[in-house]
């Protein structure tokens, strides 16, 4: 449903994206620096995204029915809670996870069903 790049110097990041995969990349208004990412041709599917501040792996997000149920089997499958659920205003919830690996992905229980 969505990722997330980060990067140490995030002019240079849209600068390459933009060129490079010809998506749309677009500065969002709040709290901290993000740039949102819109792949696919206009009107035609893709999957959204977004650049941040900072070093860390790319993290994809998976959308998600029940936030709590799906906690509850990745702790119950081996996994880890890496960041408890927060809510984005308007938007939803999201948490990050970690599988057995270690790898880090994201979960998203949107607050409207747009499904």
């Amino acid at each position: 449903m969505h990722f997330e790049i980060a990067s140490d110097d995030l002019s240079k990041a849209v600068k390459f994206h933009s060129e490079t995969l010809r998506v749309e990349v677009s500065k969002v208004n709040g709290p901290q620096e993000y740039w949102l990412i819109s792949t696919g041709p206009e009107g035609q599917p893709g999957i959204k995204g977004g650049l941040l501040r900072g070093q860390r792996p790319t993290v994809n997000t998976i959308d998600v029915w029940d936030m709590d149920a799906t906690l509850a089997t990745v702790t119950g499958n081996g996994g880890k809670i890496g960041m408890p659920k927060f809510a984005i205003a308007g938007f939803g919830h999201v948490a990050y996870c970690e599988d057995r690996e270690g790898n880090m992905f994201g979960v998203l229980q949107a607050d409207v069903l747009v499904r």
